[in-house]
């Protein structure tokens, strides 16, 4: 999902949309849970002090965090997933591996699969997803980066090792 807890909240709060928003809190020892897109151009992520948010970007607009309202739309998310495969690895509330080599609805392409479902995606709950397709878990969850916000990214198998060796190390995942 592309920047989730701030898409979900911007969502929700259309008098926020194009303006920069981050979950947290604007405390002192606050921390960004996420960050908008709108927000992100200052220099603003995950993890930063929320302070240092604020002094990257004095207009900045904090919205306390709604666990309970992401997990209900990270099932939502899930649900979708269903209709393709059982075969699923989540790695967060917003992220999961999804293995549509043999899926439900008999799609031949797994590229028309993650075209179908970031379209239910937008349609059903209106947010935004990217997508990564590949033959193994490193490469697709580096695909899903590659185009983001609302991108999809598919790395081919004969074409992957100059992929990969054109990429900065600080694209690899966990690095």
């Amino acid at each position: 999902m592309d920047a989730f807890y701030a898409s979900i909240e911007l969502r929700d709060h259309p008098e926020y949309a194009g303006k920069p928003l981050v979950v947290g809190r604007p405390e002192s020892r606050g921390v960004v849970s996420a960050a908008s897109y709108e927000a992100r151009k200052y220099g603003i992520h995950s993890a930063m002090s929320s302070v240092k948010a604020r002094k990257l970007c004095p207009d900045v607009i904090f919205i306390p965090g709604r666990m309970e309202v992401y997990k209900e739309v990270s099932k939502q998310i899930h649900a979708i997933f269903r209709e393709y495969t059982d075969i699923i690895e989540p790695l967060s509330l917003d992220e999961a591996f999804l293995d549509v080599t043999e899926n439900k609805k008999n799609i031949e392409l797994a590229t028309d699969i993650a075209k179908d479902i970031k379209r239910q995606i937008k349609e059903n709950l209106k947010l935004t997803a990217s997508a990564g397709v590949s033959y193994n878990k490193f490469l697709a969850k580096i695909a899903s980066d590659y185009r983001k916000p609302d991108g999809l990214y598919v790395i081919h198998p004969d074409k992957a090792i100059k992929f990969i060796a054109s990429l900065p190390i600080e694209l690899f995942w966990g690095v």
